[in-house]
């Protein structure tokens, strides 16, 4: 299985939760997007030298999740609910769960400018049919590993329930003695033996967008290897423009945005 092509392309996210109409966490758009992705495998399928397709993966109790957080009267959040610092300090939002740290966890995503916390749904829940790859991504991935003799890669993030983890490298805050939380060296690294880097999946707003800041920070030198696929992915409604410095800054760097038509 010797990798003599030239591009990597990286899947974020194409889970049944994020891309079924049904899933806890649908992005609208996301059904489209990844049967493009499907075509694009086997359109490109030899000029691919690897594949790599992220899962989202948490706990019920996540920190990102209802049930971690109450009022005073005992009821959690709605979905969708944003929780700042000063939430916590004055009693609006209480975590049930790490007081302490929590409080700090909130402080810190404030101070190094990430994403206001937010409350989504329960989703991709460890195990459950909304983790799963969606159905055209897991039979496109299977088809060109078939065709090429390598074997796709899947790697979970998220699953440890004590900060979001939007991006592929890093939690938004990594947690002490947790690895799993710390920024991927490995595979930063392993990108770097690639000509080209392609991306897609979900939502663009979040983790594809959160990915891309953490490859503009952590190994800018990357950046004209990359091509973000503009037909590929989706934002949340209404949260798109939180990620709109994140790319303005990537086109700077060089970063390209194509359709995968357009390859």
């Amino acid at each position: 299985m010797e990798n003599t092509a030239r591009c990597t392309l990286l899947i974020i996210d194409a889970q049944v939760d994020f891309c079924s109409p049904e899933g806890a966490l649908f992005v609208p758009g996301a059904e489209q997007d990844i049967q493009r992705l499907a075509r694009l495998i086997s359109t490109h399928a030899d000029q691919i030298g690897q594949i790599i397709a992220t899962l989202d993966t948490h706990q019920v109790l996540d920190i990102a999740h209802p049930g971690f957080w109450e009022n005073a009267d005992g009821q959690p959040p709605a979905a969708f609910t944003p929780i700042s610092y000063d939430d916590i300090c004055t009693g609006k939002w209480l975590p049930r769960f790490e007081t302490e740290y929590c409080k700090t966890y909130v402080r810190k995503l404030e101070e190094q400018g990430e994403f206001t916390h937010f409350i989504w749904p329960e989703h991709c829940l460890a195990g459950s049919r909304g983790a799963a790859l969606a159905e055209p991504i897991a039979t496109a991935l299977v088809q060109w590993t078939h065709q090429t003799q390598k074997n796709y890669r899947t790697l979970a993030k998220g699953e440890n329930p004590l900060s979001e983890h939007f991006g592929v490298f890093q939690a938004q805050i990594p947690v002490e003695n947790a690895p799993e939380t710390e920024l991927n060296l490995a595979l930063l690294n392993d990108l770097t033996h690639y000509e080209e880097i392609w991306i897609g999946g979900e939502a663009r707003s979040h983790c594809v967008a959160t990915s891309l800041k953490q490859i503009l920070r952590h190994a800018p030198a990357l950046a004209p290897k990359i091509t973000l696929l503009t037909d590929c992915t989706s934002d949340v409604p209404g949260l798109g423009h939180l990620a709109d410095p994140i790319y303005e800054t990537a086109r700077q760097q060089g970063v390209r945005f194509l359709a995968s038509t357009d390859l």
